[in-house]
């Protein structure tokens, strides 16, 4: 599946900003089964510098700093991308998840201690007793582990409700698991908690969704956002991307931007300003294969 990528983000200000460094997660990792072409970011005002590298977890970003006063910043970034089906993994046919728990901590195989890393708490995934007993139907003994975690993705899809209203980038787990309401970022959150909490590696994965429109309706410009998964390493199988806020595995709909942790370490755009006073701030996420715009 082909697309056509178009994110802008803009920014307006009460007070003058007379600087601005930002640092911008919104390239597609290229991956065996996603390869991206003609990234561009287009940045107003016109930036004093830009510059594109790799962060720690491999993920492409851009760097851009304005050195000239301003009241408001538009960012566009917009990218062509190529997503082709993984292999497939049976569910049951994957290790025992408590085999795949106690590799983690013993094989000290390159790949394997590349996942070890997302065992463990991170600023914004706190683990808690709740938790840990939340997840335990979902992994009786000697289950295999890909059949655990499609059986937790469901029961979260069930048990709890997507409400934009509810919460904020900055709303813990704990407060998630409580009110049983929150958005894709939550939900994935919640899910690496859990997956955590029994010793097994998730990290949490930023990127799009494609939507469709109801049946008979054109599509809105604009109508996609960013969305939010995780994957989850399962032994030999690899790593494996389920989307709770959709109750289903990663597709050829879902388009990857980066992983991290959580989200913190693959914010799409996050930066410092100098003075700005209260600001507003506008997305605007269009996902279209490219015969659409033609």
């Amino acid at each position: 599946m082909n697309y056509h990528i178009t994110h802008t983000t803009k920014y307006m200000y009460s007070e003058a900003v007379p600087v601005c460094h930002n640092l911008v997660h919104l390239a597609p990792r290229t991956l065996p089964n996603q390869v991206p072409d003609k990234f561009r970011l287009l940045i107003h005002p016109e930036p004093y510098s830009v510059s594109y590298g790799k962060d720690y977890f491999g993920n492409d970003v851009s760097y851009f700093s304005i050195y000239q006063t301003h009241r408001g910043l538009t960012v566009t970034a917009t990218s062509d991308v190529a997503v082709s089906a993984a292999p497939e993994v049976v569910p049951d046919d994957t290790a025992p998840w408590e085999q795949v728990a106690a590799q983690l901590k013993t094989d000290r195989a390159v790949e394997v201690l590349d996942a070890y890393q997302y065992v463990f708490d991170s600023s914004s995934i706190q683990r808690f007793p709740e938790l840990a007993e939340y997840v335990k139907p979902s992994f009786p003994a000697g289950r295999p582990i890909l059949a655990g975690v499609i059986d937790l993705t469901a029961r979260i899809y069930n048990d709890f409700t997507y409400d934009p209203r509810a919460t904020t980038v900055h709303t813990p787990i704990r407060e998630v698991f409580e009110q049983r309401h929150g958005v894709c970022q939550d939900f994935a959150h919640l899910q690496i908690g859990c997956l955590r909490s029994i010793g097994l590696a998730a990290r949490y994965v930023s990127g799009y969704l494609r939507t469709e429109p109801p049946p008979g309706k054109p599509r809105l410009v604009g109508s996609d956002a960013s969305h939010a998964w995780l994957a989850v390493y399962c032994g030999e199988a690899g790593w494996v991307g389920i989307d709770p806020t959709n109750n289903v595995l990663a597709s050829t709909d879902h388009i990857t931007i980066g992983w991290g942790r959580e989200y913190n370490d693959v914010c799409p755009i996050q930066g410092i300003i100098i003075g700005g006073g209260e600001h507003r701030m506008s997305v605007e996420v269009d996902v279209v294969p490219p015969e659409v715009t033609s």
